[in-house]
């Protein structure tokens, strides 16, 4: 009795079950798998936190901006301010299209089709921007939903490993299966720890996105009624001049 609880004592002595002597003694690949976890954990808080900031800055210079578009002022004054080298995604849709507007100015009226080009432009612009703005969003998608496998198989290579071990000793005491079963089970916790969040962060980033956007569309819609008023105004100056000239 004595002796089996002195191996017993001598067994667990030598497992550290703390999370770094769990790591520590588990397998090269197992510690393989942990390793790119953990490193792709630190990158989804990265991105997270990247994404956050950068809308958060969008937002507020879009209401800036907002502010000062239905402010009454010039166009001119403000696309030469901020149209010119836009510093933000709203600055950047009211820059292409009024860009694309100027182009279209001609003989004192406008060139046919000068509606859809600067709607085509702010499409484009707005794309562009969205894409910027959406830049590693695939990554949280991907670890979200492939880090619990990966863990999930540095999980299944530990307990194989374990199993392999149980056999060689022919001991299946609790003090000799319990340490390699917490080594791999550890895998599957950090593929845990790095997938949840990458999941949440995911759709709330999503939503905050598609709003976003929807904001941008819906400025550029405002803003191609207002060219498109300006374009008839033109042209409506235009034509007795024309016809005056006959």
């Amino acid at each position: 009795m004595n002796g089996a609880v002195t191996a017993e004592a001598l067994g667990q002595a030598a497992h550290d079950l703390s999370l770094w002597g769990l790591f520590l003694q588990a397998d090269w690949i197992v510690k393989a798998v942990m390793l790119g976890l953990l490193v792709a954990s630190v990158w989804v808080w990265a991105i997270v936190f990247d994404k956050v900031t950068s809308l958060r800055r969008a937002n507020k210079s879009a209401d800036a901006f907002e502010d000062r578009f239905w402010s009454g002022g010039s166009l001119d004054d403000l696309y030469a301010k901020e149209g010119e080298d836009p510093s933000h995604p709203i600055a950047a849709v009211f820059g292409s299209a009024m860009r694309e507007w100027r182009r279209s100015v001609g003989n004192g009226g406008m060139m046919g089709g000068a509606k859809e080009r600067v709607e085509r432009a702010m499409a484009v612009t707005i794309g562009r921007e969205m894409e910027r703005l959406e830049r590693w969003m695939i990554f949280l998608a991907s670890v979200g939903s492939v880090a619990p496998f990966i863990g999930l198989f540095g999980t299944v290579w530990g307990i194989m490993n374990s199993f392999a071990a149980i056999a060689g000793m022919q001991n299946t005491n609790l003090a000799v299966v319990a340490p390699g079963i917490a080594e791999a089970l550890f895998a599957t916790a950090i593929g845990l720890v790095a997938a949840i969040p990458a999941v949440l962060a995911y759709n709330k980033i999503s939503t905050d996105l598609g709003r976003f956007a929807g904001r941008m569309e819906s400025f550029a819609t405002e803003f191609a009624a207002i060219l498109s008023r300006q374009t008839e105004a033109a042209n409506d100056k235009a034509a007795p001049a024309a016809t005056a000239a006959e």
